[in-house]
């Protein structure tokens, strides 16, 4: 009998599992061990990782405001001290879209959307000091989209250079 629902098709074949575990096979008819590897040096975290640490913080809540823009759930001007001009205009132009599209009861406050965007994860690539690309993936509800964001330290501050939405 197979462990796997009869419509799933495995990638890897099952790995049987030893019959011992939790003990390690221990040669003592050979002479002395050779000498393992030192072990790896412990880095001490620099100036350096903490403000990436910082950048990717920021970047997760930079992500989740520009998935709420883009949803018509917050006004894009809380972003534009942290994009482009190029940037910002395209928010706006999806916002004011999302805006255009939404049947909504003028008498009612109701949301735009049904769903709140959330960020499912946020990965990112540093191509240098003063470069970042984030990837990003949000949750609509039970759906998903992948959100990419390239951050470059300009003016003294990260903004978000380039913005796409797939």
């Amino acid at each position: 009998m197979s462990p796997y629902h009869p419509k799933v098709v495995p990638l890897r074949h099952p790995v049987p599992v030893a019959s011992v575990q939790g003990t390690l096979a221990l040669d003592l008819a050979g002479g002395p061990p050779e000498p393992a590897d030192p072990p790896p040096m412990v880095l001490l975290r620099t100036a350096g990782d903490r403000e990436r640490d910082r950048l990717e913080a920021w970047a997760h809540r930079f992500t989740q405001a520009a998935v709420e823009i883009a949803g018509g759930d917050r006004p894009v001007a809380q972003l534009l001290r942290w994009t482009t001009p190029g940037v910002y205009q395209d928010l706006a132009r999806r916002a004011q879209l999302v805006r255009a599209a939404a049947v909504r009861d003028p008498r009612s406050p109701a949301r735009i959307q049904q769903v709140r965007p959330q960020l499912a994860s946020l990965h990112t690539c540093w191509v240098d000091d003063e470069t970042a690309e984030v990837s990003a993936r949000v949750r609509y509800g039970r759906r998903s989209r992948a959100v990419a964001v390239r951050f470059e330290h300009l003016a003294g501050r990260w903004q978000a250079v380039a913005l796409e939405f797939a």
